[in-house]
């Protein structure tokens, strides 16, 4: 039990009683109601145990996973934050799940809810150790109601098929949303009608972006498990990808002394209409495709462009979606546009979290930063570039809006491994993956991170998000080197909303080992956790 991540929040021993044998093989059976979770819970079993038989289906008896719509005793959490799905009010994903002699239960007053508990019987059931299974009775639900995982296809293509274990993997440990990167300086991912130049056919081998078929199937895919399909358009900066596709677009208005001086894509001009009309027309091609509620607009790093032109082109991007009946999602420099209590504003950095050398012997202690190419120079631009996210959050927080927390320090999953945790026939991967300027860590920091300790009220947390930007990736197992073993704790603290004991979360991370290798997942054997 010790091993389900999330963590329950409440667990109960019966005396005198004695569960499943954990061998099989498990039959499993379903309300009527129940009969598509029946069928997304089926294929996520299947690795571990291979095809399940249905229950009464005449062959040997085993152990029964029922799922069941039920009122489940109450679990002690109250969610907090934004619906992804778009409601009102978050859904009801709380459960029950009992242990006894003859398998397990999962009831909960939702589908959603019955899902929730039934991944938390494939962990049970997967990483039994032989023998009998303990009897026990759990009662759980969600702290935040938004608990994502981005993904970077921009940077590093995540073919459809690959993508789909992916999201089965987000499933697993409860998370509800997937953010897709779609679009940057290095490729664009989405079919687009209206400029289809940012999306050319490949004459041989296969497309590296998603067709609109593709990302229709994607968003079903997601939703068969209960997640939400979020995708970025990340502008005004960021948009190598476009301006190749549409050249001749104008620079946006540049700060005095900076044009030239560094090397960047200069931002997007949405004052000029051209610019204005084509970035419209491809936020409609995008909502249009889009059956979830939200669209993330980007806005972050618009290095070399004006705060005038900047808050107008915040403005513009924030009303094109609003008028294509999608609620929009940006990064936290776009509360320097203004906030209103409708606007979700995702909290990624401040400047303490940039950890930047503050001087020139500071910097020659960074070996990581020098072979990075770091200088004195530079780094002095990005101090001043990076120093009004001091105050975001406040901004945020005075124009009554909402954050969406993803702080670099601790949920950006493309941080290279600590040096003292790489085993040493996995140096060359340590060395390799990872952004380069963002400071080593082992798994313990990620696990200990805690979303109280940025001091934000419960009601103006919109959720929590894990992140992994592409720019070190090769394939997909450098993809999920950077994910596993960090994204389990983020999971389960955006599920129970505080950070595991550490010294039991790691025994637990061992035991997942062997649930990520039955998937043909690739992951990160950090010495600090004791795999088994």
């Amino acid at each position: 039990m010790r091993a389900v991540i999330p963590t329950p929040a409440t667990r109960a021993v019966p005396p005198g009683r004695t569960g499943p044998a954990a061998g099989g093989p498990w039959h499993l059976h379903a309300d009527p109601a129940l009969a598509p979770v029946e069928r997304t819970v089926r294929e996520l079993l299947t690795p571990h145990l291979g095809p399940l038989p249905p229950a009464g289906d005449g062959s040997a008896a085993g152990p029964l996973l029922r799922l069941t719509l039920d009122a489940p005793p109450p679990a002690p959490l109250t969610t907090v934050g934004i619906a992804p799905d778009g409601a009102p009010a978050p859904v009801d994903e709380s459960y029950g799940l009992s242990v006894d002699a003859t398998g397990i239960t999962c009831r909960a007053r939702t589908p959603a809810g019955v899902f929730r508990a039934a991944t938390t019987a494939l962990q049970l059931i997967a990483l039994a150790d032989g023998g009998a299974l303990e009897a026990q009775e759990i009662t759980d639900a969600p702290r935040y109601a938004w608990r994502g995982l981005l993904l970077d296809p921009a940077r590093s293509f995540v073919p459809p098929q690959q993508l789909r274990r992916l999201i089965d993997l987000a499933a697993l440990y409860k998370l509800n949303v997937l953010h897709l990167h779609l679009t940057d300086n290095e490729g664009w991912r989405v079919d687009t009608p209206s400029v289809p130049s940012l999306t050319p056919r490949r004459a041989s081998g296969p497309d590296t972006f998603y067709s609109a078929e593709e990302y229709t199937a994607l968003q079903e895919y997601a939703a068969r498990r209960y997640i939400t399909l979020v995708p970025e358009i990340d502008l005004p900066g960021h948009c190598a990808a476009l301006r190749a596709a549409v050249p001749g677009l104008p620079a946006a208005p540049a700060p005095p002394g900076v044009e030239g001086r560094f090397p960047y894509v200069p931002p997007l001009d949405l004052a000029d209409p051209r610019t204005r009309e084509t970035v419209r027309g491809i936020l409609a091609d995008v909502c249009a495709l889009t059956t979830g509620p939200f669209v993330h607009i980007g806005c972050d790093e618009a290095v070399g462009i004006t705060d005038e032109s900047f808050t107008d082109a915040v403005r513009e991007l924030r009303a094109m979606v609003r008028e294509l009946g999608k609620r929009p999602v940006a990064w936290q420099e776009s509360a320097r546009a203004g906030v209103t209590e409708d606007d979700i504003a995702q909290f990624w950095v401040d400047p303490e979290m940039m950890d930047l050398p503050a001087s020139e012997e500071e910097l020659g202690l960074r070996p990581d930063l020098l072979d990075a190419g770091f200088t004195g120079e530079f780094l002095g631009a990005l101090r001043r570039f990076f120093a009004p996210s001091a105050h975001d959050v406040e901004r945020v927080l005075a124009g009554g809006g909402r954050l969406l927390l993803s702080p670099q320090s601790h949920l950006y999953l493309d941080r290279r491994y600590a040096p003292e945790v790489v085993p040493a026939d996995r140096a060359a991967d340590a060395a390799r993956l990872g952004f380069p300027s963002y400071r080593p860590r082992d798994v313990r920091h990620t696990a200990g991170w805690d979303p109280a300790s940025h001091g934000i009220p419960d009601d103006r947390v919109a959720g929590v998000e894990a992140t992994l930007f592409g720019e070190s990736l090769q394939d997909f197992d450098d993809l999920t080197t950077l994910l596993l073993p960090r994204l389990a704790p983020l999971a389960g603290t955006a599920w129970s909303g505080w950070p595991a004991d550490w010294e039991t979360h790691r025994h637990a991370l061992a035991r997942h080992g062997r649930l990520w290798r039955e998937r043909g997942l690739v992951h990160f054997p950090a010495t600090e956790v004791p795999w088994s």
